[in-house]
């Protein structure tokens, strides 16, 4: 596939690029180049991202790194199976810890939430940092709800984590994990006030936190420059047809067009199973389907059961 001349491979991570060095150069800065595509398309262009890691496990698959990238990019695709292949490889190679809550929500995908449960309640977690227990409660919250177990994945949910008023890289998507659970459940005032605390935390948009908070108050978003183009349009036929705008029309025409805005908006009106209830936990194993499909939505980067 081709390589775009701004990208020289310089890019990637100290570590990987560490890891690379076990491949005589020119081998080691192709493959560091596709994992820097992989890295640079995986959220815009996840099926490109996906073809630059096959190459780059073509040519160098016994290296940790790019088997995870691997991982990520079919992760990304929904291809499950596949993904939880190549994590399974690299925490093989490395010995880490830190791939077992996206391993765990490739179970979810692939219609085993009841595995992505006794995931979370494995030592293994008691290894994770902190943001790698977010993740895994919020994996493990999903798969409650996978099992229409609302009321057990409200109370996976709720942690020191969910209570500090600390903002830290998760704070937003826990939240949001929350207020999602809880709107499900139907209890909106609880939802709407958990929205608006992601949407607080939600500084780079990592969520539709704001979107859903609108939904929930009714409000309705119209483009600002829309608006402005049909004017123009509306403008443009009148002078064809030889008409003349009224001095104060043209005045209050300029005035909209200089809108700095792009939107208006218009108002219309400590293992993680242990938080739920045990005797949910045997009737979910009894009644989990194996066959689900790869299509769950929250957790770690599958957007989030709206979890």
């Amino acid at each position: 596939m081709p390589i775009p001349e701004d990208v020289t491979g310089e890019e990637i991570d100290k570590d990987v690029r560490q890891e690379l060095q076990s491949l005589p150069k020119t081998l080691a800065d192709d493959v560091a180049k596709n994992l820097v595509m992989v890295a640079r398309l995986i959220d815009e262009d996840p099926e490109g991202a996906y073809g630059y890691s096959r190459v780059a496990l073509r040519l160098a698959s016994r290296v940790a790194a790019v088997r995870e990238a691997a991982g990520f990019a079919a992760y990304a695709n929904q291809k499950y199976s596949e993904a939880l292949a190549e994590f399974r490889a690299a925490r093989r190679m490395t010995g880490s810890v830190d791939l077992w809550p996206v391993m765990a929500d490739c179970e979810r995908g692939l219609g085993r939430p009841e595995k992505a449960l006794d995931m979370a309640g494995a030592p293994e977690v008691h290894k994770l940092d902190k943001a790698g227990q977010v993740e895994m409660r919020l994996v493990a919250a999903g798969a409650r709800r996978d099992m229409e177990q609302l009321d057990a994945a409200i109370v996976t949910l709720q942690s020191p984590e969910l209570a500090s008023n600390s903002v830290q890289p998760w704070t937003a998507r826990l939240r949001y994990a929350y207020a999602d659970a809880l709107l499900a459940a139907g209890r909106d005032g609880e939802a709407r006030e958990w929205f608006a605390k992601a949407v607080e935390a939600d500084k780079d948009g990592s969520t539709d936190a704001s979107d859903r908070l609108a939904e929930m108050d009714g409000v309705e978003f119209v483009d600002a420059l829309v608006e402005v183009e049909d004017q123009d349009e509306q403008q443009d036929v009148r002078e064809d047809d030889g008409d003349s705008l009224p001095v104060e029309d043209a005045e209050a025409r300029d005035l909209t067009t200089a809108v700095d805005e792009d939107v208006v908006v218009v108002e219309e009106s400590d293992a993680l199973v242990d938080g739920a209830d045990s005797a949910d936990v045997e009737e979910g194993k009894d009644s989990a389907d194996a066959e689900g499909s790869e299509g769950s939505e929250d957790g770690l980067g599958r957007e989030a059961d709206k979890d």
